[in-house]
């Protein structure tokens, strides 16, 4: 049962991206050359979602409530916004500082995860990857923009 709990509440936060797309403004922006391809965000965030909810579910069902899962729920938070700050309200700065607590509390779980479940800090490394790319993206598109702000 905690398993489903886990995918929905994944899903919910997933949900965000569905609904705030880059859309035709996104388009607009100057945008650095190693930006990933279009194809490439739906299938890495596919990916991380399904490991986020395991790695989360994995420590779950060791420690409970625990450091872990405080940053659990907080990256999953800062994950949902950024796409309403970048995407909904056009704020690439503040989606910016929003990315910097995603990233941060990232680290916090792989950090406080280790000793409960290593395989759940683990599963967090290509996240925190995927995120730090995404961070630096989302700061060269701002600064490339930073007229349009």
């Amino acid at each position: 049962m905690s398993a489903i709990v886990f995918g929905v509440i994944v899903l919910a936060a997933a949900s965000t991206g569905a609904i705030f797309k880059p859309g035709a403004w996104y388009e607009t922006l100057r945008k650095p050359s190693w930006t990933p391809p279009k194809w490439a965000f739906p299938v890495v965030w596919s990916v991380l979602y399904l490991m986020i909810g395991y790695a989360g579910w994995l420590v779950w069902t060791t420690s409970g409530w625990s450091m872990a899962m405080i940053f659990w729920s907080l990256q999953l938070v800062a994950n949902a916004v950024w796409s309403y700050l970048f995407f909904g309200l056009r704020r690439m700065d503040i989606a910016l500082a929003d990315i910097a607590i995603l990233w941060l509390s990232i680290v916090g779980f792989i950090l406080t995860a280790m000793v409960i479940s290593t395989l759940a800090a683990l599963l967090f490394l290509p996240y925190l990857a995927w995120v730090s790319t995404a961070a630096a993206l989302n700061h060269s598109v701002w600064r490339l923009n930073i007229q349009k702000v």
